[in-house]
């Protein structure tokens, strides 16, 4: 299984595996954020392409392609550009890629990294055949706002998808005591995160000093018994080899 990059500027974008930690997450009270494990693994979920100097950008809320201005610290011949209008910024990725048979390639703003007055937009592309490069985009959400991208900051998170698995999916609906086991352990959770807030408010007692509940994090049960052998704390993308 093979992620492969085909530089088309002579230079592999500055591209790395998707990283652990947000600096608004580091900002939070005893950086509460990462207790959730799910935004955790979202956020390591694939490798990350970053900015190659320090870009800033504006919209004056126009749809013509000069109303974005776009100013940089140094030149360098990947600048994001208007490319689209309409409060559109365009970034260069600068790379084929190719993925195994079946697998897409999805590309999108940089996960659980918010922005203010932009958000990135979203694409899938077939990269197991296609030779066609791709772009990521980002649209404006409010005129006369500023935004910058530091040297080395992500601007689009590239994550593997399998393609045909949504199609493959039936939804279905069904009563949660259809399936016995599920409901008491859902109910057993319940029970117990209902009596840990309650505790919480109690200095001192167990729950104030655990201060959260770690079952999911732990991969535990609420009876806690052992969940699936291959439950995940970490993601670790392999970065791509300096050359």
């Amino acid at each position: 299984m093979t992620l492969i990059a085909y530089p088309l500027s002579g230079v592999l974008p500055d591209i790395r595996p998707a990283r652990p930690t947000r600096d608004w997450i580091d900002a939070l009270p005893e950086q509460y954020g990462y207790r959730c494990l799910p935004l955790n693994i979202a956020s390591m979920h694939g490798w990350e392409v970053c900015c190659p100097v320090r870009v800033t950008a504006v919209w004056d809320g126009g749809i013509g392609v000069e109303a974005i201005t776009v100013t940089a610290e140094e030149q360098h011949p990947l600048l994001p550009a208007s490319h689209f209008g309409s409060g559109v910024l365009t970034f260069h990725v600068a790379a084929l890629f190719r993925t195994p048979p079946g697998v897409n390639l999805m590309v999108t703003g940089p996960l659980n990294h918010p922005k203010h007055g932009i958000m990135g937009l979203s694409g899938i592309i077939e990269t197991d055949w296609s030779p066609y490069p791709f772009t990521m985009n980002w649209k404006f959400t409010a005129p006369g706002v500023p935004v910058t991208w530091e040297k080395g900051e992500p601007f689009a998170h590239l994550m593997p998808i399998q393609r045909g698995l949504v199609e493959s999916l039936t939804p279905e609906v069904r009563d949660l005591d259809s399936d016995p086991e599920t409901a008491a352990q859902y109910r057993a959770w319940a029970a117990s995160r209902s009596q840990f807030n309650t505790d919480l408010q109690t200095p001192g007692s167990a729950a104030a000093q655990e201060r959260w509940q770690k079952g999911y994090y732990r991969g535990k049960q609420p009876d806690g018994s052992d969940g699936p052998p291959g439950h995940e704390i970490k993601v670790r993308a392999k970065p791509f080899p300096d050359k």
